[in-house]
C-alpha cells in the first residue's frame, strides 16, 4: 500500500500549534504569539518541538526517524526545513507514515516549513545536518589536490578538501546562527555537519550565548573496537559498548583516549598485547551497523599511532590519516592499501545517493518500510537528558572555555566527555595532551582560526597560509606557487556556493 502523501501532509498541518499561521506562513520577529512548552508526566515528555535544518536528507534523516520511533519517553513535532522543499515534504510523508505504525512507540508529527524564521520560532531543539554544495563540489575537494599528489581519504574535515568545504559551509552557518539568535535563542542546537569543529566554531562566533554542541560517532566506533578486543582476549561476551569507560580528549576526528576501562579492567595492557600479536592483519569489526562497508578499515593506523604515542586514537583510520603528514599513511594509493583503509571516491558517493533516492521512492510508494533497529547514534539520548529524563555522559564538541583540555587554547573547539542533564551540559576536565600529540593537533587548530577568518572576509591569502600550514600539504613538499594554483582552481570549481566577495 502506498503512502498518501497529500493526505498525510494535510493531516500534519491540521495539528498546528495554537496561533501558528501554518507551515508556510510568516511569523513576525516580535510576534506575541503564544509558544507551547514541553509537557512532563510520568517520566514522559510531550510537545517537544525539534527544528531539523537539512530535513530533506535522504540518508541521516532515516537514522533520526528510526531513533525517534523507538523512543517511548518523548513525542512532539519534527519541523523540517530544507532548500529542497520537495525532499523535506517526502520526509514529512515518510515520517508521518512511520508514526502511524502500531509497532512504533515514539509518536511524532512531521511538518515542512518554508523559512528559518518559521521553523525556528518555538523550537526546543535545533538539529543541523546539511550538505554544503553538491557531490560535484565535493569532487573538487577530494580529487583536485591529487594533481599535487595529495590523497585524501575523506576530504570533509582536514586537509585541502576540508578547508575548501569550510569556505562554502561557514557562510551557511553564519546565516543559521543569526536566525537562531533571532528566533530560538534558548534552544539547544545539535550539529552533525562536517567540518564539525568549524561549524560549531562559527555558531559561537556569531552568537556567543548559543547553546550548541557537535555530535560525532567516531568515539563510539573505537569503543566498539575495544569491546571486540576485550571479548576476544578476555573471553567475555555481550559487552555493552557504553560500559567501556574512556577519557576523551582531542578535536573532532582526531580524538584520543588516555584511559579505557571495563568493570575494573584496565584495557590499555589488553589493547597493547593485542596490537603486538595482530599488528599486520589489524582488527576486523564484526558489526559496522552505522557505517557503510566502504568506510571500513583494519584499524592499523590506530594501532601504529598507539605504538608511536602511547594513546588510543579514537577515530576511524580514514580520518586519523588526514591529520598526519602527507608522506605517511596517505603517501599514495598503494600505501593506503597497505594500511588497509580506503580512499572513498566521490563517484561512489554519487552512486550511493542514487540508491538512497530509490530507497526514499520505495518508502513513499509503500514498497519498503523503515526497519526499527538501533542505529548506534546517541542524539535522542542526549535530548532526553537535556529534557531531564536521563543523566548521561557522552563525548561532545564545544569550545574549550573551561580548559577541559588544559594545554589547548580556550577558543579551540575540542572534543571531550561531558555530563548531560536537565537543560545543562557540564564538560568533564579531560587533562593535558602529551606534547607530541598536541604538536600534531595544533596545525589543525591554527587552521580553524585562519579559515574562519578567511571565510568571513573572503581572504585568499589566509587560505594560502592555511594550506601551507597543513600537514598533508607539508608532507608533499608542495611549492607555494603550486599551492596558489591549486587554491585558484579549487575556488573556481566551487564558486557557485561561495559568497560574491570571492569573485575578485
Amino acid at each position: 500500500m502506498s503512502i498518501d502523501k497529500e493526505s498525510l501532509i494535510s493531516v500534519s498541518r491540521s495539528r498546528s500549534l495554537k496561533g501558528d499561521p501554518g507551515a508556510s506562513g510568516s511569523i513576525p520577529v516580535n510576534s506575541e504569539r503564544k509558544v507551547d512548552f514541553m509537557k512532563y508526566a510520568d517520566n514522559h515528555v510531550s510537545d517537544v518541538q525539534i527544528a531539523y535544518i537539512g530535513g530533506g536528507s535522504r540518508g541521516w534523516a532515516r537514522t533520526f526517524m528510526t531513533d525517534l520511533a523507538m523512543e517511548p519517553q518523548m513525542e512532539g513535532t519534527i519541523r523540517l526545513y530544507d532548500i529542497d522543499r520537495e525532499a523535506a515534504e517526502a520526509n514529512e510523508a515518510i515520517g508521518n507514515h512511520l508514526s502511524q505504525r502500531p509497532d512504533v512507540v515514539g509518536k511524532w508529527n512531521y511538518r515542512t516549513y518554508d523559512s528559518l524564521e518559521t521553523v525556528l520560532t518555538g523550537a526546543d531543539f535545533v538539529v543541523i545536518s546539511i550538505l554544503p554544495g553538491t557531490f560535484d563540489e565535493m569532487a573538487v575537494d577530494v580529487h583536485m589536490p591529487e594533481l599535487l599528489g595529495i590523497y585524501q581519504s575523506v576530504g570533509d574535515t582536514a586537509g585541502p578538501g576540508g578547508m575548501i568545504r569550510s569556505l562554502r559551509t561557514i557562510p551557511m552557518f553564519v546565516e543559521i546562527a543569526e536566525a537562531i539568535k533571532a528566533y530560538a535563542p534558548k534552544a539547544w542546537v545539535i550539529n552533525y555537519t562536517n567540518p564539525m569543529s568549524l561549524c560549531v566554531k562559527t555558531l559561537y562566533h556569531v552568537f556567543p550565548e548559543i547553546k550548541a554542541f557537535g555530535c560525532c560517532h567516531e568515539v563510539f566506533g573505537t569503543q566498539k573496537v575495544l569491546k571486540g578486543i576485550a571479548e576476544e582476549v578476555l573471553g567475555l561476551s555481550d559487552v555493552d559498548r557504553r560500559d567501556i569507560h574512556v577519557n576523551v580528549l582531542g578535536i573532532n576526528h582526531f580524538t584520543w583516549f588516555d584511559y579505557a576501562s571495563y568493570k575494573g579492567i584496565d584495557l590499555f595492557p589488553v589493547y597493547r598485547d593485542y596490537i603486538d600479536k595482530h599488528f599486520e592483519e589489524g582488527y576486523e569489526e564484526r558489526d559496522t551497523n552505522w557505517a557503510n562497508a566502504c568506510f571500513a578499515c583494519a584499524h592499523r593506523v590506530k594501532f601504529d599511532l598507539f605504538r608511536r604515542f602511547g594513546l588510543i586514537a579514537a577515530a576511524g583510520d580514514r580520518h586519523l590519516a588526514e591529520f598526519m603528514p602527507g608522506d605517511e599513511y596517505l603517501k599514495d594509493p598503494e600505501t593506503v592499501e597497505q594500511w588497509k583503509f580506503g580512499l572513498t571516491s566521490v563517484d561512489w558517493r554519487k552512486e550511493d545517493l542514487q540508491n538512497r533516492l530509490e530507497k526514499s521512492r520505495h518508502l513513499l510508494e509503500g514498497k519498503e518500510e523503515i526497519e526499527l533497529k538501533p542505529t548506534g547514534e546517541e542524539g535522542i539520548l542526549l535530548m532526553k537528558a537535556l529534557c531531564g529524563l536521563e543523566r548521561v555522559v557522552s563525548n561532545v564538541n564545544i569550545p574549550n572555555t573551561g580548559l577541559q583540555i588544559s594545554n589547548l587554547p580556550a577558543d579551540a573547539i575540542v572534543e571531550t566527555n561531558a555530563v548531560f542533564e536537565r537543560d545543562a551540559i557540564r564538560p568533564v576536565l579531560a587533562g593535558r595532551l602529551p606534547e607530541a600529540v598536541k604538536d600534531l593537533m595544533m596545525p589543525a587548530i591554527e587552521n580553524h582560526e585562519m579559515i574562519l577568518k578567511a571565510a568571513l572576509d573572503c581572504d585568499k591569502e589566509l587560505v594560502v597560509k592555511a594550506f601551507l600550514n597543513d600537514p598533508q600539504v607539508k608532507g608533499k613538499k608542495c611549492t607555494e606557487a603550486d599551492v596558489r594554483a591549486l587554491i585558484d582552481d579549487m575556488l573556481e570549481g566551487t564558486k557557485k556556493y561561495l559568497p560574491e566577495g570571492w569573485n575578485c
